[in-house]
């Protein structure tokens, strides 16, 4: 929420340029650009550090993400640990299609969980580069965002005490359910929604990868979807009814479904494990417009939502913080503030771009599963003119991969 702030003008109110909430992808990502700046700033985090550095998240990173990452001295474990991926597989009609994007390309993916990131960022944020950071604050508040004297104050965890800082900006970086994106009155922002009407139910196996790529099964009764996460640990996706409850999955039929939506000519059975993570996610987008309300800069998930569909919503949040964090050292360190007059506009480019192909691998993964043989037949047709067209092949290779910013 936000609300004018209690006590405006204590002496002994804390006061930094930037107050980030959250650590995320985004958060951590636009405090490191502005600590190796030298502008102090303090990032709040609801949950402990232990958790964030746990927990399962996406895991695919586009080629020009870790190049900005590398850039600004944030890729150093992520180039050696991660594994690159050249091609991904299509499964479907019982047969394997394999696409090889990288040959029609010159680019790749790399896979590197979201956890093994933030872990990095972390430690880069506040052990190497020193920044500021409360883990577990409660009942985090936004104040006077429409003024040059925004503040947020919070609970701390350890005294129960109400805290409040002052800043000059707010990086909100909190997520779909923070509150951030809340604080913006309705009648200053639009927010575009889009339902599919599917859920996916997430999973993680303690399993090896069953393929060396990706693999993506159109099937009759529901996609599947394959994605090594570690040499020891693969994510699956199962399509089902939204709001499907986790308990109605017992490992059994988990392993059945997948087994039968991944079976192809050839195609060895799956490596089955122990399932380790089983959660129903149901499949919704958004997007915020304009991604700024007076001081406070929106950035990841608390200004748009994308679906795990596409892999998308990790690369967008690095997007937006690249964006964010250098426009901020401009205006704070040079006084130049075009950059974070374009900000909006700027991200919601890419932002729609990948909302856009999201929807259309949508109909690609779920047409033959949606009981409309119109839809199944057109969604077999889609999928061969990417294989047999070189055209297709390379427009569905470039938004998969996602252009480079800078290209």
């Amino acid at each position: 929420m936000t609300s004018a702030s209690p006590h405006p003008n204590s002496p002994s109110t804390p006061r930094f340029p930037v107050v980030v909430v959250g650590a995320g992808p985004a958060g951590l990502t636009v405090g490191n650009i502005l600590r190796a700046a030298g502008v102090d700033c303090l990032v709040l985090e609801t949950e402990t550090r232990e958790f964030i550095e746990q927990r399962p998240r996406a895991g695919v990173i586009e080629e020009w993400a870790v190049r900005g990452l590398e850039q600004r001295g944030l890729a150093q474990n992520l180039l050696e640990r991660a594994q690159r991926h050249t091609q991904c597989e299509f499964r479907f009609g019982g047969q394997r299609h394999r696409f090889s994007y990288t040959e029609l390309t010159g680019h790749h993916h790399y896979v590197y969980p979201q956890p093994l990131l933030v872990t990095d960022l972390v430690r880069e944020y506040a052990d190497v580069r020193g920044g500021e950071i409360r883990f577990g604050v409660r009942d985090v508040e936004l104040h006077d965002l429409d003024t040059d004297r925004p503040a947020v104050s919070y609970t701390d965890p350890e005294t129960g005490q109400r805290q409040l800082v002052h800043g000059d900006f707010v990086a909100g970086c909190d997520g779909a359910r923070g509150v951030s994106r809340a604080a913006i009155p309705a009648e200053r922002a639009r927010t575009a929604r889009h339902d599919y009407g599917i859920g996916w139910l997430a999973l993680l196996a303690e399993a090896p990868p069953s393929s060396d790529c990706v693999l993506f099964g159109v099937h009759p009764r529901g996609f599947a979807g394959h994605m090594a996460r570690s040499p020891e640990v693969t994510r699956y996706y199962l399509e089902c009814p939204p709001g499907d409850d986790p308990s109605d999955w017992p490992d059994d039929r988990v392993w059945s479904e997948l087994q039968h939506r991944l079976a192809a000519t050839g195609a060895p059975p799956l490596t089955e494990g122990r399932l380790i993570e089983k959660r129903v996610l149901d499949m919704h987008n958004y997007v915020v417009e304009p991604m700024v309300f007076g001081r406070l800069y929106l950035a990841g998930d608390a200004a748009h939502l994308t679906a795990p569909i596409a892999a998308k919503g990790m690369n967008l949040a690095l997007h937006d913080a690249f964006l964010l964090g250098d426009a901020l050292v401009a205006h704070l360190t040079r006084g130049e503030s075009a950059g974070l007059g374009d900000y909006s506009e700027a991200c919601l480019g890419r932002v729609w771009e990948y909302q856009e192909f999201s929807r259309w691998l949508s109909e690609v993964y779920h047409g033959a599963s949606s009981g409309d043989p119109y839809l199944a037949g057109t969604t077999l047709a889609r999928l061969r003119r990417v294989f047999q067209s070189p055209s297709a092949g390379l427009a569905f290779a470039e938004s998969y991969l996602g252009k480079d910013p800078a290209g």
